[in-house]
């Protein structure tokens, strides 16, 4: 054991006396425990809600969309998927997406219609496994095709399945106010209803098939673009860059985080500033450390003084002081991540916080607990606690020996 470890654990836990230097170090080592456990806690509430929302946004969504640029449709998207095959990619799809009408003889709402291929839409979305009732059946019956809906649209037209309503589309709505004739529409009939836990697409979406929505939007052989799905989606970015080389640069290619780039960015932000907010308890942590050091020194400099004409270097004097704040951070860093850790776990497996089922989709607050996090949150503190440490240590170093005990 070397002597300025010794020195700085006697300073610190074998007081005889407990005075008020005492006092402002346990404040100390608490302010670094509800930091580093308010740090644990709320991060975990941000993964906990950043991956429920991920897991409901990629079990619809498609992993990868590849669009024209612009304003533009694809034509040959036949052999856009047989790039996409040769490139190891075996699930896509082609798609449409548009603007309509959808009515019946209650209601109407202006919605996005959705045209894919029946046969293929589980493949690349999770939409069939989300029909709550009916089923997934884009088929024609006679002169009404299939349509499946948003479990909260067909709330809002007040309908259900196996009734009938009209999709109305904007294409040659122009040319239909000025020569006075009926806008485009079909006739569906509601053969299912999915419910993806997602109000934005419950509410706004309609699937039809491919082929019908081409007729009714006036897009003869184009569609909107292509979606696949990978086997891994953690190699989306990879498959996304393996897609523009073959493809080239004429292709918008997208992937599942590019989809919902600005939620994730309002994620990443809101994180940040939690991280830093509540760093500022640690933060104030440290000037209790900061304070209290400097008044160990005042109180010690008889004991520095004899140590330095005992031979003890300026290094020496530093690092017993410096060592006594970091084992107060090293202190509340432990307590605080078994605290944290502890109340986390508590609240994953048993659920205390309980949250309104008619409200949110889950019944209790979602944690999910990051190793990176126990990395990098005890480590700032770590930090933070350091820094508050080096001024009175290096003060401690600079006292005269001579006047030190002079006048003690």
């Amino acid at each position: 054991m070397s002597p300025e470890y010794f020195i700085a654990r006697r300073y610190l836990f074998s007081r005889r006396k407990f005075n008020f230097i005492s006092i402002i170090s346990l404040i100390s080592i608490v302010g670094v425990t509800i930091g580093v456990a308010a740090l644990i806690i709320v991060l975990s509430v941000f993964n906990g809600f950043g991956n429920k929302v991920t897991g409901i946004l990629i079990s619809f969504d498609p992993h990868i969309r590849i669009e024209a640029t612009g304003n533009n449709k694809l034509t040959d998207y036949s052999s856009i998927q047989k790039k996409i095959q040769d490139a190891g990619i075996k699930a896509s799809t082609p798609y449409t997406l548009n603007k309509g009408m959808i009515a019946n003889a209650r209601n109407n709402e202006v919605i996005m219609i959705k045209g894919v291929e029946e046969k293929d839409a589980g493949n690349v979305s999770g939409v069939k496994d989300a029909v709550k009732f009916g089923k997934f059946d884009l088929s024609d019956y006679g002169e009404f095709g299939g349509i499946v809906l948003g479990y909260s649209l067909m709330n809002k037209i007040k309908t259900r399945p196996g009734d009938t309503l009209t999709l109305l589309s904007p294409s040659g709505l122009e040319s239909s106010l000025t020569q006075f004739v009926d806008p485009r529409s079909q006739k569906f009939i509601i053969t299912g209803v999915y419910d993806s836990d997602n109000k934005d697409y419950d509410g706004n979406y309609a699937y039809i098939s491919l082929k019908r929505s081409q007729d009714l939007f006036q897009l003869d052989d184009k569609v909107n673009g292509v979606e696949m799905r990978l086997d891994n989606i953690n190699d989306s970015e990879k498959e996304k860059e393996k897609i523009i080389k073959a493809l080239g640069d004429n292709f918008k290619v997208s992937t599942w985080y590019d989809l919902h780039e600005d939620f994730y960015s309002l994620l990443k932000v809101e994180r940040w500033v939690a991280f830093v907010i509540l760093s500022l308890i640690i933060a104030v942590a440290s000037f209790n450390i900061l304070g209290s050091l400097t008044m160990t020194v005042i109180e010690k400099k008889r004991d520095i003084g004899v140590l330095m004409a005992m031979g003890a270097s300026d290094k020496m004097i530093t690092n017993i002081f410096l060592l006594e704040g970091i084992f107060v951070g090293i202190t509340g860093v432990i307590t605080g991540t078994i605290l944290g850790l502890g109340i986390t776990l508590a609240q994953k497996y048993f659920e205390f916080y309980k949250l309104d089922s008619t409200v949110y989709k889950i019944t209790a607050l979602p944690l999910e607990l990051r190793f990176t996090d126990f990395i990098y949150i005890p480590l700032a503190a770590m930090i933070l606690c350091y820094l508050a440490s080096l001024y009175p240590s290096r003060r401690a170093a600079k006292l005269n020996p001579v006047n030190a005990i002079r006048w003690e």
